[in-house]
């Protein structure tokens, strides 16, 4: 059982603001440390382009140049958005246990703690509407909690659901590296604020 942080990606037309790479609208991209710096560029576009709105008038002005304007929102909202979360998925069949839905983001994969550790039930999202249930010393999985014709569900140990949430989050700290890495050579007057601006929008603040 493999647990992969992804990143839903929607297309930005004419996108020429710094180099991306090949994707289809509405596929997911899975963050880790070994992507490539155009798969990297792919993410970082995608994180801004979630919150690529005008923020309140006490964030500041939107700056008039092309690359302020789309890191405007990215670098300035309290509150970032990252659509995708923590998908699981059997490695060895392919099914699909948990895909985050619509709404679902990266900032909220907290979510599955308070599985792990309090409420005990989370809903990643909708179409489909995945869940995670604490059941005694097991977590519930299932695909579509609202499925008229029954859905993929699997139960495992909390153990493992636990380790697998960890390894997951170091995913997303190891993109977070190379995310870093990535802004310093393509964005160096802006490295420092995007890195934190992502660290934020996946919750990778220092209360980890």
């Amino acid at each position: 059982m493999v647990m992969q942080p992804v990143l839903e990606i929607c297309a930005v037309d004419d996108f020429t603001l710094w180099p991306v790479g090949e994707y289809e609208s509405y596929g997911y991209l899975v963050l880790n440390g070994d992507l490539t710096p155009a798969e990297v560029g792919t993410a970082v576009m995608r994180i801004a382009n979630c919150n690529d709105f005008e923020p309140e008038e006490e964030h500041g002005r939107c700056p008039s140049d092309p690359l302020g304007a789309f890191l405007h929102g990215l670098l300035t909202m309290p509150d970032l958005f990252a659509a995708g979360g923590f998908r699981v998925i059997d490695s060895a069949t392919g099914t699909v246990y948990v895909e985050p839905g619509c709404c679902n983001g990266l900032e909220t994969w907290r979510d599955w703690l308070e599985v792990l550790d309090g409420t005990g039930c989370s809903y990643f999202g909708h179409d489909p509407s995945s869940a995670a249930e604490r059941v005694g010393d097991s977590v519930r999985l299932t695909l579509d909690a609202y499925a008229k014709d029954g859905s993929p569900v699997i139960e495992l140990p909390v153990d493992q659901v636990r380790t697998l949430v960890s390894g997951a989050q170091q995913d997303l700290r190891n993109f977070l590296g190379l995310a870093s890495t990535w802004a310093e050579q393509h964005l160096p007057a802006h490295a420092a604020a995007v890195t934190a601006a992502l660290a934020r929008a996946m919750d990778l603040g220092p209360a980890q």
